[in-house]
C-alpha cells in the first residue's frame, strides 16, 4: 500500500514527541518529512539553563540525534524556515525553495520571545531566551562583559539570571509584577524566593517599567533606563517577559488563530488535514507552555494521525515543579485561591518551608509548596481526583505519609503510590 505523506513544521519537543508516539502506533503509515528552523536535531529546551550554568553540555541535552531520524526513515531538513502552506495543492514551501507535499500536516512551530517595544531593542546584546543560540550568546558575553539585566521575573528569567551570575556577571532582574514567579507562586512564597536569591547575589527591581535601552556608542547596548528615570549599566539585556505563539504561517494560510492556532479536542485545526500542537496551538482558549500538557497533546494527536480516532484531549490540570538555585518549588491547580475558597498554610521560616493548600467545597483545588516539595505529586493527584477530603483534612498539610499513618492498611483513604509529577 502506498504510504501517506506526513509533513511536520518545527522540530521541537512537542512535535517530535508526537512522532515518537505515532511510530509506536504505526511505523508503516507515513513517509515523514520534518522541517527544522535550527541547525540542530531535537533537544530538551528545559535543560538550556543547566547548559548556561555550565552544569551540562549541549550534547547531553539532545533528545533525538540525527541517527534517530535515519533509523525511522524520517527526512530531516534543518536550517529551513517554512514560509508558505499551500492548502489547495497540499504542499509547504521553505525559504530556500524546498517543497514537500503532504496528506497530513502537523504544525509545531512553538513560540517566540516577546521583545519589549521600546527604543534600543534592536541593539547588539539585546536577546531573547528560547534556544541554544541564545544560550551560547549569553555564555560568550559573560566572558567579555560584566553587567547583565534580565527583564522578566518568571521561570525563564530567573534561570537566565542564575546562569549568568554563575558565569561571573553582575545580574539585575527587572520585573513589572509585585513578586517573582507570580504564575507559579503566591505572594508569600514569591517573597521568600526573592530573599533567598538576593542572599546568593542577584539584584531585583520589582514593579518597574523599562523606558528605553541606550547605545554604549558602538552599536551595543550599554545601559537601561526605567520609567522613574533611574539608569543601570547593561552590557547584556535578556528579554524573558513572556512568549508569543508562532502563528504567522498558519494565519497566512487562512487557518483561524486566536492567541494560538485554534484546535479541537483531537488537536485538529479547521482544516481537517492539518493538526497543530504545542505552544503554537490554542485549545479551548489556552496555549500551554509546560511540557506535561504538550506531551498529553502529543499522545492524542498521534492517535488520530495513526487513524485510530478515539483519543481526545480535554485540557490539563497544570503543575509546576522546579528548582531555582537549589530551592525547590511546586504549585498546581488554583493555588492563589479566591472567593469561595479557604486556605490552610504552614510557614516555618527557620527551615525555609512554606506550604499553602486551597480547598473549595471540601475538595483540594490548589497547592503551593516552597522549600519542601516531596508531596507535590501526591497533592496533584488529589487535585485531579476531585474527591472530598473531609476524612483526611486534619492531616492533609502533613502529606501522604501522615495519611498512611492515620488509616488502616485496607482503608480506601490510603494513598496510592505515585511517581513524582513532572
Amino acid at each position: 500500500m502506498k504510504k501517506l505523506k506526513l509533513v511536520m513544521i518545527g522540530n521541537g519537543m512537542a512535535g517530535t514527541r508526537t512522532l515518537e508516539e505515532l511510530l509506536k502506533l504505526s511505523d508503516e503509515l507515513y513517509d515523514i518529512t520534518v522541517f527544522g528552523a535550527e541547525p540542530h536535531a531535537n533537544y530538551n529546551r528545559i535543560l538550556l539553563s543547566p547548559v548556561l550554568a555550565g552544569e551540562q553540555t549541549f550534547e547531553e541535552i539532545v533528545l533525538n540525534d540525527l541517527d534517530w531520524y535515519s533509523r525511522n526513515n524520517i527526512t530531516l531538513l534543518l536550517n529551513r524556515n517554512v514560509v508558505e502552506i499551500d492548502r489547495i495543492k497540499r504542499r509547504v514551501i521553505a525559504d530556500d525553495g524546498t517543497e514537500a507535499e503532504y496528506d497530513r500536516l502537523l504544525i509545531a512551530t512553538g513560540s517566540t520571545p516577546f521583545i519589549l517595544p521600546i527604543p534600543g531593542n534592536t541593539l547588539q546584546g539585546v536577546i531573547g531566551y528560547r534556544d541554544i543560540a541564545d544560550t551560547q550568546t549569553m555564555i560568550n558575553t559573560a566572558k567579555t562583559h560584566q553587567h547583565a539585566v534580565v527583564i522578566g521575573g518568571g521561570l525563564l528569567g530567573l534561570e537566565a539570571a542564575n546562569g549568568l551570575m554563575l558565569r561571573g556577571m553582575h545580574v539585575t532582574v527587572v520585573h513589572i509584577g509585585e513578586w517573582l514567579l507570580e504564575r507559579q507562586l503566591d505572594k508569600t512564597s514569591g517573597q521568600l524566593l526573592q530573599a533567598a536569591l538576593e542572599a546568593r547575589g542577584l539584584q531585583f527591581r520589582l514593579r518597574e517599567q523599562t523606558l528605553a535601552l541606550h547605545d554604549a556608542g558602538n552599536g551595543r547596548v550599554g545601559s537601561i533606563e526605567f520609567k522613574n528615570g533611574d539608569i543601570l549599566p547593561a552590557d547584556l539585556v535578556v528579554m524573558a517577559a513572556g512568549i508569543r505563539p508562532r502563528t504567522e504561517l498558519a494565519e497566512k494560510s487562512g487557518l483561524p488563530c486566536t492567541r494560538g492556532i485554534l484546535v479541537n479536542d483531537t488537536m485538529q485545526t479547521y482544516d481537517p488535514r492539518i493538526y497543530a500542537i504545542g505552544e503554537c496551538a490554542s485549545h479551548r482558549g489556552i496555549a500551554y507552555g509546560l511540557v506535561a500538557p504538550l506531551f498529553e497533546q502529543a499522545k492524542v494527536c498521534a492517535n488520530h494521525l495513526a487513524q485510530l480516532g478515539f483519543a481526545t484531549y480535554k485540557g490539563s490540570v497544570t503543575s509546576t515543579k522546579l528548582k531555582v538555585t537549589g530551592i525547590d518549588l511546586f504549585s498546581a491547580g488554583d493555588f492563589m485561591g479566591g472567593e469561595g475558597t479557604e486556605t490552610i498554610t504552614l510557614c516555618d521560616p527557620i527551615s525555609g518551608v512554606y506550604k499553602k493548600l486551597v480547598i473549595k467545597d471540601d475538595v483540594l483545588v490548589g497547592a503551593c509548596l516552597y522549600g519542601d516539595t516531596a508531596d507535590g505529586g501526591w497533592y496533584l493527584q488529589k487535585i485531579r481526583e476531585n474527591h472530598g477530603i473531609g476524612p483526611i483534612r486534619d492531616h492533609l498539610m502533613f502529606g501522604a505519609q501522615s495519611i498512611v499513618a492515620t488509616v488502616d492498611e485496607d482503608d480506601d483513604l490510603a494513598p496510592v503510590p505515585l511517581q513524582e509529577a513532572s
